[in-house]
């Protein structure tokens, strides 16, 4: 595990994995995840598994999701500020266009530690993950900050 920022690490697998647009099955792992690690869980129709890919279910035990993504949300902004890429996250939290992030300059944000942890928890290269990430991280995380900035725990768990 990763140093300092396990909502973080699990917020990166879990997008390196699925990206944003399979969002659904995000929190299905998820809920997965809080029933115990390695619960069974019905599969869903299709038959695709309900629990976690690789390794990821022990990464996510017990992780709620509304801990996890403002966590992660918090973990990962301040990461790209301490690397003086803030207006690159800022861009992606406040309104108007996300800006993008090259493969090269997010590994350099993320950190070798993290990077290391997601690679051996999801099962992809550095390089897939790097490149999936660029493409998914600007469009996740805006649309996990709607009103703008880094929602609390309490304001994920609320009903929608």
């Amino acid at each position: 595990m990763s140093r300092g920022y396990p909502s973080m690490t699990a917020l990166l697998a879990l997008l390196a994995i699925a990206g944003y647009q399979n969002r659904d099955k995000i929190a299905e792992w998820l809920g997965a995840a809080q029933r115990g690690a390695g619960s069974p869980v019905p599969a869903p129709q299709g038959g695709a598994g309900g629990s976690p890919p690789g390794k990821l279910g022990g990464l996510l035990a017990g992780t709620s999701i509304s801990d996890m993504l403002s966590g992660g949300l918090r973990d990962l902004v301040d990461s790209f500020r301490q690397a003086g890429h803030g207006e690159v996250a800022d861009s992606w939290v406040g309104h108007g266009p996300n800006k993008q992030i090259s493969p090269s300059h997010l590994e350099r944000i993320i950190g070798a530690d993290v990077l290391e942890t997601v690679a051996q928890q999801t099962g992809l290269s550095p390089e897939e993950i790097l490149s999936r990430l660029s493409k998914n991280l600007p469009e996740a995380v805006d649309s996990y900050t709607p009103d703008g900035r880094i929602p609390t725990p309490a304001d994920l768990s609320r009903p929608a």
